[in-house]
C-alpha cells in the first residue's frame, strides 16, 4: 500500500491524500498506488499543500498504518504539546500503538 502524506499550506497540519482532498486522520488516507507523485505534484501546485510525498503502509483491521515510525508519529500529531494531538475516541486508544 502506498499512502500520500504532505502538510496543509494554510495551517502547517500534517495531512493525508483521502481520494477527494486531504484529511487530516490517517485513518481516511487511501491507497495511491503508483498514482502517488502525480497527486502530489498537482496539489502542491494548486497550493493546497506543501511537502507531499508518498510512503509504504500496511492495512489494518483498523485502517492504513505507515510502515515507517516517523510516519506514524506525524500521524497522531505533535509530540511536544499533548493538547494539540489529534484525540482518538475512547475505544480507538489502544490502536494507538507505536
Amino acid at each position: 500500500m502506498k499512502i500520500l502524506t504532505g502538510n496543509d499550506l494554510a495551517s502547517g497540519d500534517v495531512v493525508w491524500w483521502a481520494g477527494d482532498g486531504w484529511s487530516r486522520l490517517l485513518t481516511e488516507a487511501i491507497d495511491v498506488g503508483d498514482k502517488g507523485e502525480e497527486i502530489g505534484q498537482r496539489e502542491e501546485a494548486a497550493r493546497h499543500v506543501i511537502g507531499a510525498y508518498v510512503i509504504d503502509g500496511t492495512l489494518t483491521p483498523d485502517g492504513p498504518r505507515p510502515v515507517h515510525i516517523k510516519d506514524r508519529i506525524r500521524g497522531i500529531g505533535p509530540t511536544v504539546r499533548p493538547d494539540l494531538s489529534l484525540k482518538p475516541a475512547e475505544s480507538d486508544i489502544g490502536k494507538w500503538v507505536i
